[in-house]
């Protein structure tokens, strides 16, 4: 069988025995929602869940805040943004009273070619367009759990505020979407650091929103920011729009992430011999500090002794200081695990959840970083794809292969 596996913004293509093949875990691409991109937009603009229109919200307010995905995400603001400025106008704002915010959280700032390719032509240049600045926030309050919302100030006092996203699995808030342009998209290392700090917690995981201590934090911040309204678009693994929601926050998100499960949801009926997967191509795989999400949403599929492979270009490498300084240690799980609960540090939370895959499995990875850099940080380096799958099923015909496109989240499915 043939199957192509996302890397940057080209594709890998293998060749893989079919009784060789244990699961593909895609789901997307499989799914037809019968309805252009345009029509998911509008029909999801005109039927709000829980909200009047953005049309009907704008009668009467002088000025409208949209929240929206950086760089590194692979949400396609661009598509759908022309779309709700439109609904603004009609609704008699201004275009110069309109901003459009990019939530960098602790990501780099864009390029004025990255903000144009983002929000497309036909917005760029008709409304304000700027990235978030934590050294423009201000202190809003404390969550329940004691996190600080710090948050950018231009995103304050606007008569709208509307957050934009894309819904997936996310490996300890449950799912992306919703809050989360909020938190930790235009807030501070400080209020994110807080917020991540309880990803150390069990109910802190992919698929759960019920009892999640990050997403319940989450939530309040959005909350406390005062979110007006959302619009969240479903992806399929070409990043085509599938689905949308809009409305009420959080009405509308829990609808989604409803939507996005009876699509997604994937259960195997065991582990593997060896797990391929991807960050999802480009952006989604800029940097490693991205791409560790796919290995933590495959890393339960693999038997023990096993092998992952994970295809990453990351062209940018690290992604993140901190991220890249732990790293150095990542090679010693004991010590950095230990390091991260005595101090919880923004960027070591991801070096410790690589760490914690590469102490337990054989991990590959397959990008632009070099032996040394690959091999320093614990992974193993591997030059082609292909030739590793054949040794392998030469030495042990019956070695069983999971493939998961896109790294996306699935179970094993647990005996009755």
């Amino acid at each position: 069988m043939r199957i192509d596996i996302p890397y940057g913004k080209e594709k890998i293509g293998l060749n893989i025995p079919d009784n060789n093949i244990q699961d593909i875990v895609g789901g997307g691409r499989a799914f037809s929602p019968g309805k252009s991109e345009e029509d998911l937009i509008r029909i999801a603009l005109s039927k709000p869940i829980d909200s009047p229109t953005l049309k009907e919200m704008a009668a009467g307010k002088d000025s409208a805040c949209i929240l929206v995905s950086d760089i590194t995400r692979p949400c396609p603001s661009h598509r759908f943004l022309p779309y709700i400025v439109d609904e603004l106008i009609s609704g008699r704002i201004d275009p110069e009273r309109i901003k459009i915010i990019f939530g960098l959280g602790i990501h780099r700032g864009h390029t004025e070619e990255e903000k144009k390719r983002l929000v497309g032509t036909q917005v760029f240049g008709k409304v304000k367009v700027m990235d978030s600045d934590p050294d423009r926030a201000r202190l809003v309050g404390k969550t329940s759990a004691g996190t600080p919302v710090e948050i950018f100030e231009e995103a304050l006092g606007s008569g709208l505020l509307i957050a934009t996203g894309n819904i997936e699995y996310h490996y300890f808030a449950g799912y992306s979407g919703g809050a989360k342009a909020v938190m930790p998209g235009i807030c501070t290392r400080n209020s994110i650091q807080a917020n991540h700090s309880m990803m150390l917690e069990e109910k802190a995981a992919s698929g759960r929103v019920q009892d999640n201590p990050v997403r319940a934090d989450i939530e309040e911040a959005g909350r406390m920011a005062g979110i007006d309204y959302i619009f969240n678009v479903i992806l399929d693994d070409s990043k085509k729009i599938i689905d949308a929601v809009a409305g009420k926050n959080n009405q509308a998100w829990l609808a989604g992430i409803k939507r996005y499960d009876d699509i997604y949801m994937s259960e195997i009926e065991k582990p593997a011999h060896i797990v391929i997967t991807s960050a999802g191509g480009y952006p989604k795989d800029l940097n490693l500090y991205q791409s560790q999400k796919a290995l933590e949403n495959v890393k339960d599929l693999v038997l023990p002794g096993g092998a992952i492979i994970l295809a990453a270009s990351c062209l940018e490498g690290f992604g993140e200081h901190v991220f890249e300084a732990w790293m150095k240690d990542a090679r010693d799980y004991g010590l950095i695990s230990s390091r991260l609960k005595r101090n919880f540090v923004l960027g070591g939370h991801k070096a410790v959840a690589v760490s914690r895959v590469i102490s337990d499995k054989e991990v590959f990875l397959y990008s632009e970083f070099d032996r040394a850099s690959t091999e320093g940080m614990g992974f193993r380096k591997i030059g082609d794809i292909q030739s590793y799958v054949d040794r392998r099923i030469k030495e042990d015909k019956g070695v069983k292969i999971t493939v998961i496109p896109c790294g996306r989240f699935a179970r094993v499915r647990k005996a009755c």
